[in-house]
């Protein structure tokens, strides 16, 4: 198990507040009464059982499902998502497992997809899009250059770049990563986990959600635990262990030797 990563989150306003949020299909409760926060600079991992409630949870934050009750505030602000690009327009962008790139496409083509450069005559401006995507990617990984090939022929560890590089040249300030090194291999995982540095240290903050536990501790500062829709508990990384971790995603039992901290690293309740 890798060393957690702890860094020195600043206090004030949260870039996201989800207070006592609810979601039910039919009779089922899949969200019942949850309560997070995110700061900048700051990873937060999820983690629960597939049926847990966390990726409906975050499905809410990106505007996928609506919310039944409760409230989201965005930089303090009571937020209205009722649709993706609603959660877009407020600075959040998804990065799903699958990643959602258009293999038959370029990297310069997918980083604008829906969201293309026009000129002032109506058509592509494939001169302007190339120069903002080589600039992006370059910020992230100096070492990516073969962009106009299609996507379907690059690593994993490159797509990823892609999907990133994407998030980020929208402004988003807030990303929902899901799975980010699922079937990647160390070299790849390594260079996803060097990009989430990378946003951190630019103050974007970002909710993981995996099952991999060397991502979880050696990315997040804090992390919760969600079964059977409810929150089990939030704790710094650091001040829990693998197994107590397990426990609460099979057991939904808290850890009763680590108080839970709800708010930023360094502000421990």
């Amino acid at each position: 198990m890798s060393a957690a990563v702890v860094s020195n989150i600043p206090g004030g306003s949260p870039l996201v507040e989800i207070k006592g949020v609810h979601k039910a299909f039919g009779g089922v409760h899949a969200v019942e009464d949850v309560s997070l926060n995110l700061y900048p600079g700051e990873v937060v991992a999820v983690l629960g059982h597939n049926g847990a409630g966390k990726s409906t949870l975050m499905k809410m934050l990106a505007g996928a499902y609506p919310i039944d009750s409760g409230e989201v505030r965005i930089s303090g602000t009571p937020a209205k998502i009722d649709s993706p690009a609603d959660s877009q327009n407020l600075g959040i962008e998804t990065i799903y497992q699958t990643l959602a790139l258009a293999d038959n496409l370029d990297s310069v083509a997918n980083l604008f997809l829906g969201r293309e450069l026009m000129t002032r005559w109506g058509t592509l401006d494939d001169n302007a899009m190339e120069v903002a995507a080589r600039d992006t990617f370059h910020k992230l990984n100096p070492n990516f250059k073969n962009i106009r090939v299609p996507v379907r022929s690059l690593s994993g560890g490159q797509r990823q770049v892609v999907a990133i590089s994407r998030a980020l040249y929208f402004n988003a300030k807030i990303l929902i990563m899901d799975e980010p090194c699922a079937a990647l291999g160390p070299e790849e995982t390594r260079m996803v986990h060097e990009l989430v540095r990378r946003l951190k240290a630019g103050g974007v903050g970002i909710f993981l959600i995996s099952h991999d536990m060397p991502d979880v501790f050696g990315l997040s500062e804090r992390l919760t635990v969600m079964k059977n829709g409810k929150t089990v508990g939030t704790y710094r990384t650091a001040d829990v262990n693998e197994d107590e971790v397990l426990g609460m995603i099979i057991a939904g039992k808290k850890v009763d030797r680590a108080r839970q901290c709800p708010g930023p690293v360094g502000s421990i309740q």
